[in-house]
């Protein structure tokens, strides 16, 4: 096929067309961004780094195998692998022979918390999602070892129940899945059939990537306000093939990626440390310039749907909140710990809201709009 004759806004309406006829996602922003991972993968090259896309859900029969299942059979060289081993994965991304696309179901038997740390495969998984990204291997027998880097850039789409390691979630395209509801169809996948149908699709992809590619590779697409750091990383691609696809495609971009980047702020809790520091802002020491540490310690303890009083089955003590606020600093850039607090009477171990203040700037998400009403407009009330 010619490639100066694709349609590409048509041709990605196919693909997420495709989509529909087998997937189930829980929004139309999901189908959008995946119907562009599918594109973004044929144009590698073209971008610095490429997101991790990952469907997750918190019960199996949630449809994220058929998921994986369409996408492979719309992005090239396609390598499904469940409990590859990281050795395994970066020889075959670095053999010369184009980059496979990884698709990796069952990425919680990795990762999940009966697996434990699997830190080598992490580690290629995070280097790979840049473009300079590489894993340094010995190579060699005994004293005769040398260095050497294997490049580990390549397109990753995994699938799991629950979540997966900060470092990559950070990284990810994330989709949520759900069980189908009893109203919601889906046709039946019959690789028989269905697979020359993606694959089908996928070499029309391949062609129109080969006219977009000089367009897409010097591309800085415009972001949506608030759409900054870690997050405009991830989208930078998908954003550039939005554009270069034309159509309604720019637009439906961007209001995807809206979409799932407030999602993924709202499902994103943060690291334990700054969950502390943001129940202690906005639930422990409200208006409260200082409190003893036993009182702080009742407090966070006492909320409902916070992990303090349940850590390991254990709640939260006094040592172990000195050790977690002794990893921030004040203004003053000195650990926070605790000072005296003088009470009646007495004189008790406590945290002051001045020494926190510099760490809830830094670290926590802006506070709780005010549930109070606004003052009403003193000239429309005259």
């Amino acid at each position: 096929m010619n490639p100066t004759t694709v349609d590409g806004a048509a041709l990605l309406d196919e693909v997420e067309a495709f989509h529909r006829r087998f997937n189930v996602f829980p929004t139309e922003a999901a189908y959008v961004a995946v119907a562009l991972w599918d594109a973004h993968a044929h144009l590698l090259d073209c971008f610095d780094s490429t997101p991790r896309l990952a469907f997750l859900s918190p019960e199996p029969g949630s449809g994220k195998t058929r998921a994986l299942e369409i996408v492979e059979t719309l992005v090239p060289q396609p390598m499904t692998a469940v409990n590859a081993s990281a050795a395994a994965l970066f020889r075959s991304v670095s053999a010369g022979t184009g980059k496979p696309t990884i698709l990796f179901d069952e990425i919680d038997t990795v990762f999940g918390p009966k697996a434990g740390d699997n830190e080598e495969l992490r580690g290629f998984l995070n280097a790979g999602h840049r473009r300079t990204g590489v894993t340094y291997r010995c190579i060699g027998d005994g004293g005769n070892q040398t260095v050497q880097a294997f490049p580990s850039y390549c397109a990753v789409a995994v699938a799991g129940l629950g979540s997966l390691p900060d470092t990559i979630l950070s990284r990810s395209v994330v989709i949520r899945m759900r069980r189908r509801a009893r109203n919601e169809r889906v046709e039946p996948f019959r690789a028989r059939i269905h697979e020359a149908e993606g694959h089908a699709l996928r070499d029309r992809l391949a062609a129109w990537a080969e006219r977009a590619r000089e367009q897409v590779m010097g591309a800085w697409p415009e972001m949506p306000d608030g759409v900054t750091d870690r997050p405009a990383d991830v989208w930078e691609p998908l954003l550039a093939v939005a554009d270069a696809l034309g159509g309604h495609w720019p637009e439906r971009a961007r209001e995807a990626c809206v979409t799932l980047v407030k999602a993924s702020k709202a499902n994103d809790k943060g690291s334990l440390g700054v969950r502390l520091l943001t129940d202690l802002r906005d639930h422990v020491m409200v208006g409260i310039d200082r409190l003893p540490t036993v009182a702080i310690l009742d407090r966070l303890n006492a909320l409902d749907d916070a992990p303090w009083a349940d850590l390991n089955g254990k709640p939260l003590d006094n040592r172990r909140l000195s050790r977690m606020l002794a990893e921030y600093m004040t203004a003053d850039n000195e650990p926070i710990t605790s000072r005296n607090i003088k009470t009646a009477g007495s004189v008790l171990k406590g945290y002051y809201a001045t020494d926190l203040h510099d760490a809830w700037q830094r670290y926590c998400p802006p506070p709780p709009e005010s549930p109070l009403l606004p003052l009403p407009d003193t000239e429309t009330a005259a």
